[in-house]
């Protein structure tokens, strides 16, 4: 990897919203989906988005990966940002061509688990693929799709997040994967009610 390249820079812009708008639920849960993924401001996510996809080209994919519903939008500015197809697991009502791939995770913010469905014949042997989402936490959908994408022969690059829950420790069983991983906002721990995020870099 280039010893230039930054992967989890705090992105400043990312940084100040969160720290100034973000609300915490039930002591953990950390909501920004007031402009990152219900409702969604197109020209902040364009921004977010093409950060990332700074960071991930030098992976130089030739498909990005995400899971619906909340990943396709950064992700879909990633792959137009690098010129590249967008293909995302389906999670609701997941019907496919076959043959397909899935895995079945929990959900630790919904309860319950979720089944995630790839069709194989949009993921070929020996495309280079990196993961694009908006959270990373536990990693448990990131791993699934890693676990996916090998499935089909396909070469897992990098992965890139929007916010990463650092306290949730996904990060590290990605990498455990050989897996790199860039993010643009680091959450360290929350603290009454508040969200403390890593500020190297800030300005």
């Amino acid at each position: 990897m280039s010893p230039h390249l930054n992967l989890t820079a705090p992105y400043p812009p990312l940084v100040r919203r969160i720290e100034a708008e973000a609300t915490i639920e039930d002591g953990q849960i950390l909501r920004i989906d007031h402009f990152l993924n219900h409702r969604i401001e197109p020209g902040f996510i364009f921004e977010m988005a093409h950060e990332l996809a700074r960071r991930l080209s030098f992976f130089q994919p030739n498909v990005i990966l995400t899971a619906e519903a909340s990943g396709i939008a950064p992700a879909l500015v990633v792959a137009q940002a690098l010129s590249v197809p967008l293909l995302y697991a389906k999670k609701y009502a997941p019907q496919v061509e076959s043959p397909a791939i899935s895995r079945v995770i929990p959900s630790p913010t919904k309860g319950g688990h979720t089944r995630l469905v790839l069709s194989r014949r949009y993921l070929a042997p020996g495309q280079r693929v990196v993961i694009v989402d908006d959270f990373l936490a536990n990693g448990r959908t990131a791993l699934a799709l890693v676990e996916m994408a090998r499935e089909a022969g396909a070469e897992v690059m990098g992965a890139g997040f929007i916010v990463e829950k650092r306290f949730r420790h996904g990060r590290e069983h990605i990498e455990a994967l050989g897996v790199p991983v860039a993010t643009l906002a680091q959450v360290e721990r929350i603290e009454n009610d508040r969200a403390i995020l890593t500020q190297a870099g800030y300005d």
